[in-house]
């Protein structure tokens, strides 16, 4: 009997928990001929998500639990669900159930069609905002264009992964992580399953637009190195507008006769060089900063206890 893993990062989830395990507990225990693991990763949860948790072990024994030492963030927790895995697929879900469990026989069954990366595409996106689906949409456009390698849009987390898949994933350890960018640089069959994403069941989302952004930003930093590219692209195009400037102040004096005020083209031609100084240095120090976390070589979490024992071997 083939195992399925599902991990599912929380981080103050104490609110959508019971409806999680309810529906959880109806849709695996009408799939036939498979054992399942509902693995839950504590995200440093700071209400009572892993009191929750350990209630509804003591119920259930296919459900464990990893409680980190802390809130790393649910790119490391995912990387944490990975390494404690058992099954020979695992499922990627949120706590919130706007990745409904109902799709998980359909994700089962082309994975055993032989497809390794069954993920789920979000044909609508009920209670989001328009300046997130357009956000997101730009988003996605921008990094496909630099990436190099095809990008699933309006694609999140929600997906089946063969075990050969996450043994590639575990391979990846990076502390500054875009697990989606990760599926996709893996490679591996894929197939796309759609499906409307539902509001929150309870609870308030953890994401605002400042932890977007910089989830973007560690998307296209860690993905490609294309905007270094940046400094060509731009010096370029500010060498021809600088000669044909010169050329323009020379021709203005010997055609002209009218001298222009020297302090004015000073002054502008300073905010004009600075300006694109500034862009390229924060662009090199994104890359830099991502060298100097690298090079501590930190772990990325550490593991308070698992399924109720301390961790003997704390550091992942």
């Amino acid at each position: 009997m083939k195992k399925i893993s599902i991990i599912i990062p929380a981080y103050n989830e104490e609110e959508s928990l019971s409806f999680l395990f309810e529906r959880l507990n109806k849709i695996t225990r009408e799939i036939e001929n498979y054992e399942f693991e509902i693995l839950l990763v504590n995200d440093g949860s700071k209400d009572r998500t892993i009191e929750i948790i350990k209630e509804q072990r003591k119920q259930d024994n296919r459900i464990s639990y990893v409680d980190l030492s802390r809130n790393f963030g649910k790119e490391t927790a995912m990387i944490a669900g990975l390494d404690y895995a058992e099954g020979d697929a695992v499922i990627f879900m949120d706590a919130d159930l706007q990745d409904p469990p109902e799709l998980i026989p359909e994700l089962i069954k082309y994975w055993e069609e032989g497809y390794d990366d069954v993920y789920a595409r979000r044909k609508t996106r009920k209670g989001e905002t328009f300046l997130k689906k357009f956000t997101s949409k730009m988003y996605y456009k921008i990094l496909q264009k630099i990436a190099g390698m095809e990008i699933q849009r309006d694609t999140g987390d929600f997906r089946l992964l063969d075990r050969r898949c996450v043994n590639a994933l575990r391979k990846l350890r990076e502390s500054q992580r875009c697990t989606k960018s990760m599926f996709s640089w893996i490679g591996y069959k894929k197939k796309e399953v759609l499906y409307d994403r539902e509001p929150r069941v309870a609870g308030k989302t953890k994401w605002n637009y400042l932890k977007l952004i910089d989830l973007a930003i560690d998307g296209i930093t860690s993905f490609t190195t294309s905007p270094l590219r940046l400094a060509t692209y731009i010096s370029i195009p500010t060498f021809i507008i600088l000669g044909v400037y010169f050329i323009y102040v020379i021709a203005k004096c010997f055609v002209v006769h009218m001298a222009i005020q020297a302090f004015q083209a000073i002054i502008l031609l300073i905010l004009f060089f600075s300006g694109i100084q500034i862009l390229l240095f924060g662009i090199i120090g994104e890359y830099l900063g991502r060298i100097f976390v690298e090079t501590k070589n930190r772990p990325l979490y550490l593991v308070n206890e698992y399924n109720g024992e301390k961790e003997k071997n704390e550091i992942k």
